[in-house]
């Protein structure tokens, strides 16, 4: 957006943008902004640059000898610092560098490089509250320069005149907004101090708030960042971390781990959250820029894996977006990023070394975020694989005491595997881990990294059978009958019958489910999708070499004994349904539309055979 040439225009003549200026707001409200709120932000940033510029000029100022007084009564909003000022020129360039690609922007741009916004850009945010805004301002860099005023109007308009010298006495700024009426949720004076604690509460300037009431100035910052003040011991210094954190975030955190990177001049703390949180919801971290809030939900502080913790962090270097609500994706975030990521790493080293109470409690709630970065960082596998809790046969326990019991560890390749088998391989003595969630399988592989003495392979449906005893051949010899029912019953299953002995006597069967065998029902059905062609040819002979289900009937079990025994062809027929619905259900994997029918027809003519009988 560029001015009409200033030189044309007398002092106080109006001139106008040579833009939309409702059109800009509505781009800023709408694609820039998150909300109107950000227009106190927007005046507290130009101020605090006022500052920094102003100490720049006076290094020997004493450090809080200037500051920013608001002021807000309903009617008016009004913020005034005591920075290095405006001049009529300045006026003129910070608000010709807005959307301007030119030499001379880029300048000014690295001029301002020290700052946190731009003046500019700044100003125009308030219009999303106001239609008029008043800047009144006398530069510190010319004792005798006069003060200037420019007023800009909500249809693209503004005046520039200069002031008696009675006008401002002092160098510094006012603006002053006059509100919308529908804008009285932004402006009113309780709203106004909430925004300035909000936005403002760790600035190193200080800030008043007065609601011309006729007390004096409220402070919104009245003490620096918790980390920067001085406590007499460091169980008083953690204490108050932790007190800051719960008043930030909300909950009581499980430890704080001061956060300090020099480099970019970057200090902060890092709240450990007391409960688990999905791993796929990961929380937005506070971030501040030299004491003014960039975001509330800047994600891209910590890597992913860090989901754990909640930062609040202030930093000097990093470089905020062009709404000034995140952070700029470049190779300081990214330093920083790697940086804040060993910090969290040293914090488990240092309670994996000297608080095994702490790292249990923390293990307890957060062992996914662990093993995620155990995953991939050698040093936290060494150091806290042995102490992760994994679903056993023995139950929730860690790895270190899991392979204490057993030499060798068998893991599962899913969830459904386990459940199917763990009752069964528990009762055989197998030591067997559900490698189903997300890293078991990979990180209990690596086990012999940590534990060369134990081995892991994953388990095979062969394992575990050769661990069921067979039954004599009397009894097979009796039950082949039933047997050879119930195999044709469940060939639409793609499923093989065999008769056992197992423990626990109380399970009547297990589906012995592999992974060969889901993948024949797949290529099955895509055979039966092309029957008739050479793909479905090529599928049918794979289909007939291929590993099938296996439904396994307990002889030690009362209700398999009676069922055996059963001569009734179609009831022998209905009662093998029933069993392998049974045992479907137990492995808790997903039913296909078939097996559901055949759960639910099962039982129906199983209730009308006994009714039949009673009859």
């Amino acid at each position: 957006m560029t001015l009409s040439d200033a030189s044309s225009h007398p002092i106080g003549a109006d001139r106008t943008f040579q833009v939309d200026l409702r059109g800009l707001v509505d781009l800023l409200s709408h694609h820039l902004y998150s909300s109107p709120r950000v227009y106190l932000r927007e005046l507290l940033q130009n101020a605090v640059d006022a500052l920094t510029a102003r100490h720049a000029l006076e290094p020997a100022a004493p450090a809080g000898a200037h500051g920013i007084r608001l002021y807000a009564d309903g009617s008016v909003v009004r913020v005034e610092d005591d920075g290095v000022g405006l001049t009529e020129a300045d006026v003129h360039t910070f608000l010709a560098t807005i959307g301007r690609s030119s030499k001379r922007a880029e300048q000014v741009a690295e001029q301002r490089g020290h700052f946190i916004g731009q003046f500019g850009i700044g100003l125009l945010s308030c219009f999303l509250v106001a239609d008029e805004i008043h800047v009144v301002s006398r530069s510190a860099r010319t004792p005798d320069a006069p003060a200037v005023e420019w007023r800009g109007r909500g249809d693209g308009s503004y005046t520039i005149r200069t002031l008696r010298a009675s006008a401002r006495s002092r160098p510094g700024t006012t603006v002053t907004l006059t509100p919308r009426a529908d804008a009285g949720e932004w402006t009113r004076p309780a709203r106004v101090q909430a925004l300035a604690r909000h936005f403002g509460s760790l600035l190193r300037h200080p800030v008043t708030f007065d609601d011309g009431t006729g007390g004096a100035g409220a402070p919104v910052n009245p003490e620096p960042a918790p980390w920067a003040r001085t406590y007499p011991t460091p169980g008083a210094r953690s204490r108050a971390l932790a007190a800051y954190g719960e008043e930030v975030f909300g909950f009581t955190p499980l430890d704080t781990i001061e956060l300090d990177l020099p480099a970019v001049g970057l200090k902060g703390i890092a709240c450990v959250l007391p409960q688990a949180v999905p791993a796929s919801r990961r929380h937005g971290h506070r971030v501040h820029v030299k004491g003014m809030l960039l975001s509330e939900q800047a994600e891209e502080i910590l890597p992913e894996w860090a989901f754990f913790v909640r930062c609040v962090v202030d930093a000097e270097s990093l470089r905020p977006t062009a709404s000034r609500e995140s952070l700029y994706e470049d190779d300081t975030l990214a330093a920083v990023r790697d940086a804040l990521a060993e910090r969290l790493r040293a914090w488990i080293a240092r309670a994996a070394a000297s608080d095994p109470d702490l790292l249990a409690r923390f293990l307890h709630a957060h062992h996914l975020a662990v093993k995620s970065l155990a995953v991939h960082d050698d040093e936290i596998l060494r150091m806290l694989l042995p102490w992760l809790p994994f679903e056993t046969t023995d139950g929730h326990t860690t790895l270190d005491e899991f392979a204490r019991t057993h030499r060798t560890v068998l893991v599962t390749s899913s969830v459904e595997e386990f459940r199917q088998v763990a009752a069964i391989a528990s009762a055989a003595g197998l030591g067997v881990v559900n490698g189903g969630y997300t890293y078991d399988r990979e990180l209990v592989h690596r086990l012999p990294e940590i534990r060369p003495e134990s081995s892991v392979a994953d388990l095979d449906p062969a394992t575990l059978t050769a661990h069921l005893d067979p039954v004599d051949r009397e009894t097979e010899l009796a039950a082949a009958t039933y047997l050879a029912r119930a195999r044709e019953a469940l060939a639409v299953f793609d499923c093989d019958v065999a008769l056992r002995t197992f423990q626990p006597a109380s399970a009547p069967a297990l589906l012995v489910d592999s992974r060969e065998a889901r993948h024949e029902r797949t290529r099955s059905q895509l055979a039966r999708e092309q029957e008739g062609g050479l793909w479905g040819d090529i599928l049918g002979a794979l289909r007939q070499e291929a590993p099938r289900a296996q439904l396994i009937l307990n002889q030690l079990n009362p209700l398999v004994r009676t069922a055996v025994a059963i001569d009734e062809p179609e009831l022998a027929r209905t009662s093998a349904e029933a069993l392998y619905g049974q045992a479907a259900l137990l492995s808790r994997r997903p039913l296909r539309p078939a097996e559901s029918s055949l759960i639910n027809r099962s039982f129906l003519d199983l209730l009308a055979h006994a009714l039949r009988k009673d009859n």
